[in-house]
C-alpha cells in the first residue's frame, strides 16, 4: 500500500507541475509581431472606434479649447476668485514670465538675452481688446515662436493664467472709475513678519495681523 501512496503522490505532483508551467507559457503575442489571425496580419489591434480614455472624454469644449466654433470666446469657464487669481500668478510667473516679464510688457529675461523676437505687451490695445479664450489658445496651440504649453500646463491652468493675463492689463490700464469705493490709492504697503534672508523670500504677515501690528 505504501508503493501505490508513494505512485499516486508523484503521479499527482507531476500533473501539478505540468499545469502550472501551461499557465506560466500561455499563448501570447510579442509587441509589434506578425499574427495569421488578423486579415491586415497585426497582433497589435487598434482601439474600437470612438474609444475614449478614462478622464479625456472633454465633453465641454469651450473648457479644452477656448472657442465656440472657430472663433474664440470672451468668458471665464468657471468663476475668478482671488484663489484663482492667486494660482494664475504662480503659474504665469513660471512658464510666462521668463519671456513676458511678469508685467506683461515682454521684456522678460529671455527676451532681453537676444531673442530673435521680442513677445508684444499684453498692454496694446489689440491684446487688451482680445478675447479670453484667444490667450487660451495660443497657450495651447502655440504662436509664431511661442511654442504650445498644452503639454506642460493643464486646462484649468491655462484658465488660470489667463484670468491673471486680464488682472495685469487692467492693473496697468485702470482709472480712478474703477477703484472699488472707499479703498485707499496707492494701497497700502504689506507688512512684513520675516524680512527674508536674500536666499528665502519674506513672510507678508496677513491683513489681520498687520492692523493688529498697527494697532500696537
Amino acid at each position: 500500500m505504501g508503493t501505490v501512496s508513494s505512485c499516486a503522490v508523484l503521479l499527482l505532483l507531476t500533473f501539478t507541475m505540468a499545469c502550472r508551467i501551461d499557465m506560466h507559457v500561455q499563448p501570447r503575442q510579442n509587441p509589434l509581431s506578425r499574427s495569421d489571425f488578423y486579415s491586415d496580419q497585426r497582433s497589435a489591434r487598434p482601439p474600437v472606434e470612438g474609444t475614449v480614455a478614462r478622464g479625456q472624454l472633454h465633453e465641454d469644449a469651450y473648457f479644452y479649447t477656448g472657442k465656440i466654433g472657430n472663433n474664440p470666446g470672451d468668458f471665464m469657464p468657471f468663476p475668478v476668485t482671488k484663489a484663482v487669481l492667486d494660482r494664475g500668478r504662480e503659474r504665469f510667473n513660471i512658464f510666462c514670465a521668463p519671456c513676458h516679464s511678469r508685467l506683461g510688457d515682454g521684456n522678460g529675461f529671455v527676451a532681453s538675452r537676444g531673442f530673435p523676437r521680442r513677445p508684444p505687451s499684453y498692454h496694446i490695445e489689440r491684446l487688451r481688446k482680445a478675447p479670453l479664450g484667444y490667450f487660451f489658445d495660443v497657450m495651447t496651440e502655440g504662436f509664431g515662436v511661442m511654442p504650445d504649453y498644452a503639454s506642460q500646463i493643464p486646462p484649468e491652468d491655462r484658465w488660470d493664467i489667463v484670468a491673471y493675463v486680464r488682472a495685469l492689463q487692467l492693473s496697468q490700464n485702470a482709472t480712478m472709475a474703477d477703484v472699488p469705493a472707499g479703498q485707499k490709492i496707492p494701497s497700502e504697503p504689506p507688512k512684513f513678519g520675516d524680512p527674508g534672508t536674500g536666499a528665502s523670500l519674506p513672510a507678508v504677515l496677513p491683513e489681520s495681523n498687520s492692523k493688529a501690528e498697527e494697532a500696537k
